[in-house]
């Protein structure tokens, strides 16, 4: 389609119209001083030279998929199989939109059918929506699921092994409404026991929130923690690392009334950042209070099977302003890679997966370990990544790695100063025996 420009005479009867003289007008609600900023900008460039300049400024990026990387924290680099991306790609996919006119979207519907079958499987849980943001937004909804002030249940108690970003998001999430956030300390295990929350819990108390594998890769014993919730008549809310569900009992089975989830692992590369993909999954008795859409399977009065969207109370363009939910766009394309690759992998792969990471990881827990001056921190079993205690600075050590080409864990003093000297390091399926070594070799060398 060819763009027609506004005639000056277009412009005149709009401006007209909506009782303003003049364009400038429409920005008076601007400062002054901002309105036209000196914006210091080089000389203009013809188009080959602005592509030599991207694809230069584009390699000096360290891509994971071709450099060592021991970061985790909540994105990690896993391997995203190549029909994930061959699907998605389709353009009756890629280029579709939120599905408000269903009964024309039965594709879109199925997918998304699929997707929360998969996600109740993997959690063992009764209803899965599609789909949150990312995990942060997701364990914020689930939290606040379980919140009901009219029984007075206003409190949410969230263990000090949660990772510090979702904590930051849930608390944003509650500003300004008739909610307590009670944030525990971190034990200095890195791993919450009964012990850590029982002075929290009350009859006030919504919910519990914990991690599964936690912050810091520690596995906690869900099953004695929700027994703790629930004795108090509060929920149990489990925010979780999809990958590790490979290997680990579903939080399901150990009591959760609520799973949440970051899904970037299930075949959606990091991709500098996101987009992620939030998983949300709850017990029956919480299905009308569940943000975003729910489909279900059916068949239409010829007998032949169909989908439906039977859920979506929340949703915007129902209550207007009134709504909690906006989710659409692009997370359905995300809830489809999810799909794809959970259905590539079957329960088998994922296990194998798994597998991988944790033995990986303990591999590399071993190395580091038999390093002088380093030390494993925490108690307990830990999945894919662990804290360790660092001879020097972590930054430091972080640097002198990339001068190696290797990319080093997360510092943990950048979320509490007692931690300064831990370093967060991860294993996926992906790291290989040989740059474990590497890194050792270089860690040692410059310990030397």
């Amino acid at each position: 389609m060819v763009f027609t420009p506004h005639t000056p005479e277009d412009r005149t009867r709009m401006l007209e119209a909506i009782g303003v003289d003049a364009l400038e007008h429409l920005f008076d609600a601007i400062p002054a001083r901002y309105r036209f900023p000196e914006l210091r900008l080089p000389p203009a460039l013809s188009e080959p030279e602005v592509f030599r300049e991207l694809v230069a400024r584009a390699g000096r990026n360290r891509a994971a998929i071709d450099t060592p990387t021991f970061l985790g924290a909540g994105s990690y680099n896993h391997y995203v199989p190549a029909v994930v991306q061959q699907i998605l790609w389709r353009g009756e996919f890629y280029t579709a939109y939120t599905p408000y006119q269903p009964e024309v979207s039965q594709g879109t519907l199925q997918s998304i059918y699929e997707f929360q079958s998969l996600i109740c499987l993997l959690t063992g849980m009764d209803v899965a929506n599609a789909s949150m943001y990312d995990g942060a937004t997701a364990l914020a909804e689930g939290a606040l699921l379980c919140v009901s002030p009219p029984r007075g249940r206003t409190k949410i108690v969230v263990t000090g092994t949660v990772h510090p970003h979702y904590r930051s998001v849930l608390r944003t999430y509650t500003r300004g409404l008739p909610v307590v956030v009670e944030e525990l300390p971190t034990p200095a295990s890195l791993r919450t026991t009964v012990e850590d929350v029982e002075g929290a819990l009350d009859d006030s108390t919504a919910c519990l929130v914990a991690q599964y594998p936690n912050f810091f890769g520690r596995i906690e014993d869900l099953a004695v923690l929700a027994e703790r919730a629930h004795a108090v008549g509060a929920r149990f809310v489990v925010s979780v690392y999809p990958i590790a569900l490979g290997l680990l009992r579903p939080p399901g089975e150990l009591g959760a009334d609520v799973v949440t989830g970051e899904g970037q692992c299930l075949g959606i590369p990091q991709s500098f950042g996101g987009p992620a993909l939030g998983l949300l999954a709850a017990r029956m008795e919480l299905v009308r209070h569940l943000p975003g859409r729910l489909i279900g399977a059916t068949v239409d009065r010829e007998g032949k099977r169909g989908f439906v969207m039977v859920l979506q109370t929340r949703e915007q363009h129902i209550r207007r302003e009134k709504a909690t939910s906006n989710i659409c766009t692009n997370q359905g394309l995300m809830a489809l890679a999810a799909t794809v690759y959970l259905s590539a992998l079957g329960k088998a792969g994922l296990r194998k997966i798994a597998e991988l990471c944790y033995h990986k990881a303990h591999y590399l827990a071993d190395r580091l370990a038999s390093l002088p001056g380093w030390e494993l921190v925490g108690e307990g079993p830990f999945f894919n990544e662990f804290a360790v205690r660092c001879p020097q600075d972590p930054r430091a050590i972080n640097e002198r790695l990339l001068e190696h080409g290797i990319i080093g864990g997360l510092p943990l003093g950048m979320f509490d100063p007692e931690h300064d000297d831990l370093l967060l390091l991860c294993a996926t399926e992906l790291t290989t025996r040989e740059q474990i070594d590497r890194l050792i070799d270089v860690l040692a060398e410059h310990a030397a």
